[in-house]
């Protein structure tokens, strides 16, 4: 079965997180879910990143906010693909956040999803997932066209409100 490890710098970070909980659940695929953190217990992260592989897991999202270290931190520690999830802060937005996990240094690259996009991270997760399951590719193909659908159907809906307009 498919394993992605979810890391929050924080516990308040959860509800970026929960998102991508949810979604790897509804595509079948076991989470494990920790706070740690790169500042406060840097070698707990060591040791995390160090081991996962051994204990099956196969991708890494990690959310941070302000300085968001710990995707890099982690990613220095394994060659597993490593999302860093960038968590919004009061200070500035989130973009804090964004440019300190985007601008790794050359060797350590850490995937990036927007500010506070925890559906997204699970769904990047995914997808390199899928490239060894064929059953999530087939998953997320339908997830897509379920997609494509409702924008369909919300367009049809618009047209025949705009019909009434005129």
């Amino acid at each position: 079965m498919a394993k992605v490890a979810i890391i929050m710098g924080s516990k308040s970070d959860f509800s970026v997180v929960k998102p991508a909980i949810v979604v790897l659940k509804r595509f079948g695929v076991e989470t494990e879910v920790r706070v740690i953190s790169a500042h406060r217990t840097p070698e707990e992260a060591h040791h995390f990143a160090a081991d996962a592989e051994k204990r099956g897991i196969e991708t890494i999202i990690c959310a941070a906010g302000k300085a968001a270290h710990l995707g890099g931190v982690i990613a220095a520690y394994t060659t597993l693909p490593v999302i860093g999830l960038p968590v919004k802060t009061d200070m500035m937005g989130g973009l804090d956040s964004l440019l300190s996990i985007v601008q790794m240094p050359s060797g350590i690259p850490v995937a990036t999803v927007g500010v506070n996009g925890g559906e997204n991270a699970g769904l990047l997760a995914l997808q390199i997932l899928s490239i060894r399951y064929p059953d999530i590719a087939v998953k997320l193909k339908e997830f897509k066209r379920q997609m494509a659908a409702k924008i369909a159907a919300d367009d049809q809906a618009l047209q025949e409100e705009l019909k009434d307009l005129q």
